[in-house]
């Protein structure tokens, strides 16, 4: 799994298999891009960072 954190805050928890990519827009921001949940399209968001989360542990 994959924990992204959102600039405002709140963290999202997302398959690591929908992941495509992470990295920085020219003007610095930290971008994540990652397959919509239904399958249809890859799209971006802002995130602060994030984390691999090792099998077995639990996310909350």
């Amino acid at each position: 799994m994959i924990k992204y954190y959102y600039p405002n805050g709140d963290t999202c928890y997302r398959a690591l298999h929908t992941a495509h990519a992470v990295y920085h827009s020219k003007d610095g921001r930290l971008i994540a891009r990652a397959m919509r949940p239904d399958n249809s399209e890859l799209y971006e968001f802002e995130i602060t960072a994030f984390e691999l989360v090792e099998p077995g542990v639990r996310c909350f």
